[in-house]
């Protein structure tokens, strides 16, 4: 909620949406206008080749990855009262997620014209600030003194749930899916609350440790990109292949997941040492296209030497095998509940957004 103060503030500063239009245009910062090629998103530059990195390697197998088996997200779901409420848990996030990014794409081409030091940055130029600074400038210049209090408290806020989700998603699956099924089974509960309790410390200065990785890159959505491309990705890609193909075996999951990691921080490597010239995001998303292809084949190449699990142990969790009555997942009543509209809703209002900009 931060973010929308400083929208409609920073859209009245500037004359409102046409005159942020007139003032990007006249300092030469069009194509910020423009969704597609997204060649500075990317640094590919071909414009074609930057349109299937934003589509493939954001839209496909980063977004998937997110959504899918971010367990932050997936928790959400997995607390559903039913299934019903469990398959709407994500579209019903997604409504929101969709809006949210006109709040934080917006604000970013205002910063270009109101923060001289941001708008030094496109240019090229010397500049003391840094594109992890638009937000704090923005609350610093658009926001009265009263009301830029309440803003902070609500950003810190927000930081601390985010941090306090993801702390308590590693500590659950450190503890219960590692721990408790592989490492060290049959142990009473009060054992696995010291090692919850315990990795939640580890955790918490792991996430500090890795913020001085995070300063090392020109802004946040380049770090997190790089992060979902190493992790995310190559799990999006096991798990799905593991969906629609029974014959995967555990060790070609393992393997598959191991090599798709390390093939998505070959790319970032090769990008850093000058091999590869992307500047932008284009190293994650061709990292991420990668990680997906790699980790299929070497699982698929793993387990056609392997003996696959029993059809009966599948069934439920591979979709060939699981009838369509098992499936099939009872509609409650109210169009409001139905995914279907759900699903229309969300793609309406993600094509609404495209075509705002593409009309510009």
């Amino acid at each position: 909620m931060t973010m929308v103060p400083i929208t409609l503030v920073g859209l009245h500063r500037v004359g409102g949406w046409n005159g942020l239009v007139d003032q990007l245009t006249a300092n030469g910062d069009a194509n910020m206008l423009q969704a597609f090629p997204g060649q500075d998103l990317t640094g590919i530059g071909s414009s074609i080749g930057s349109t299937f990195g934003v589509v493939l390697g954001l839209g496909f197998v980063t977004s998937f990855g997110y959504w899918t088996t971010n367990f932050t997200e997936v928790q959400r779901a997995f607390s559903a009262r039913n299934a019903s409420a469990a398959q709407r848990t994500p579209l019903i996030a997604a409504i929101p997620k969709v809006l949210i990014a006109l709040v934080i794409i917006i604000p970013g081409m205002i910063a270009a014209v109101l923060i001289p030091g941001v708008e030094n940055l496109k240019r090229g130029l010397p500049s003391d600030a840094t594109y992890n600074d638009a937000v704090p400038l923005l609350l610093r210049d658009l926001l009265p003194s009263g009301f830029l209090g309440v803003a902070l408290a609500g950003l810190l806020a927000a930081f601390m749930a985010g941090m306090a989700a993801n702390v308590s998603s590693f500590n659950t699956v450190f503890t219960y899916d590692l721990w408790q099924d592989w490492l060290r089974p049959g142990r009473d509960d009060v054992h696995y609350l010291k090692v919850g309790r315990f990795v939640t410390v580890i955790g918490t200065a792991l996430a500090i440790g890795t913020a001085f990785i995070a300063a090392g890159f020109t802004n946040i959505m380049d770090y997190i990109q790089t992060l979902f491309s190493f992790f995310n990705v190559p799990l999006f890609a096991v798990f799905a292949f593991g969906l629609f193909w029974r014959k995967l075996t555990g060790n070609g999951g393992f393997w598959g997941l191991l090599s798709g990691t390390v093939s998505a921080v070959f790319v970032f490597v090769l990008n850093q040492v000058g091999v590869l010239s992307l500047s932008g995001q284009g190293s994650s998303f061709l990292g991420g296209g990668v990680a997906t292809v790699v980790a299929v084949l070497v699982g698929w190449l793993i387990s056609r030497g392997g003996t696959p699990r029993p059809e009966a142990d599948l069934r439920g969790l591979v979709w060939s095998l699981t009838p369509a009555d098992v499936r099939a997942v009872p509609r409650e009543a109210g169009w409001y509940r139905n995914p279907t509209v759900l699903s229309v809703l969300v793609l309406t209002l993600a094509v609404a957004g495209y075509v705002v900009f593409a009309v510009v």
